[in-house]
C-alpha cells in the first residue's frame, strides 16, 4: 500500500506555478498643485505607463515586480501623479525556456496588475480626486510586442 504523503520525483510532476506571496515593493502619491488644482473643473488627461522587472530569488523562484505610472493633469497642470510597485513571488519549475518567459512576462503581471489598480484607485480617492479605474491591459499583446522589438533589434545588429 503506497503512503499518502509521498511525492513522485520532480521530473514526473510536470510544470509548477505557485505564488509564493504579493505584495506592493512601493507606492507614491503626488498632488503638487493642491489645493488651487481642486477649484478647477474636473477634466483630467491620464497617462499610464507600464512596465515589468524580474529578478532571480533562488531556483525556480522569481520576484516580479509591475511597476505602474499614472500622471493626471488639467490643463498642462499636474492634478496628481501616483506610482505603484506592485511585486510578486513565484515559483515557476518545469517550463521550457519559452514558456518560462512567458509566464514571467504575461501570466505574473496579468496576476499583479489587479492588486495593482486597486492601490491605485484606492491612493487617488484618499488624494481627494474622484475614482480612477484604470482599463484592463492585455499582457500577452505587450509581450508578444515585446519579443517582436527584440527580434528586430536584433536583425538591425546583424545587418548594420
Amino acid at each position: 500500500m503506497a503512503n499518502d504523503n509521498t511525492t513522485m520525483p520532480d521530473d514526473k510532476q510536470g510544470p509548477i506555478f505557485n505564488i509564493q506571496r504579493i505584495y506592493i515593493k512601493d507606492a507614491s502619491f503626488e498632488t503638487p498643485n493642491a489645493p488651487q488644482i481642486f477649484k478647477e473643473e474636473w477634466k483630467p488627461e491620464v497617462n499610464v505607463d507600464l512596465h515589468t522587472k524580474t529578478t532571480d530569488i533562488e531556483e525556480n523562484v522569481y520576484d516580479v515586480v509591475l511597476h505602474l505610472t499614472v500622471t493626471v493633469k488639467m490643463a498642462n497642470k499636474t492634478a496628481f501623479l501616483v506610482e505603484v510597485h506592485q511585486a510578486g513571488i513565484f515559483t515557476i519549475k518545469g517550463f521550457p525556456k519559452e514558456q518560462l518567459s512567458h509566464a514571467l512576462g504575461s501570466m505574473c503581471p496579468n496576476i499583479l496588475y489587479p492588486y495593482a489598480r486597486e492601490a491605485i484607485s484606492d491612493l487617488v480617492t484618499r488624494g481627494g480626486f474622484p475614482q480612477l479605474l484604470l482599463a484592463p491591459v492585455n499582457f500577452d499583446a505587450l509581450y508578444l510586442q515585446h519579443l517582436e522589438q527584440q527580434k528586430k533589434q536584433k536583425e538591425e545588429a546583424a545587418n548594420g
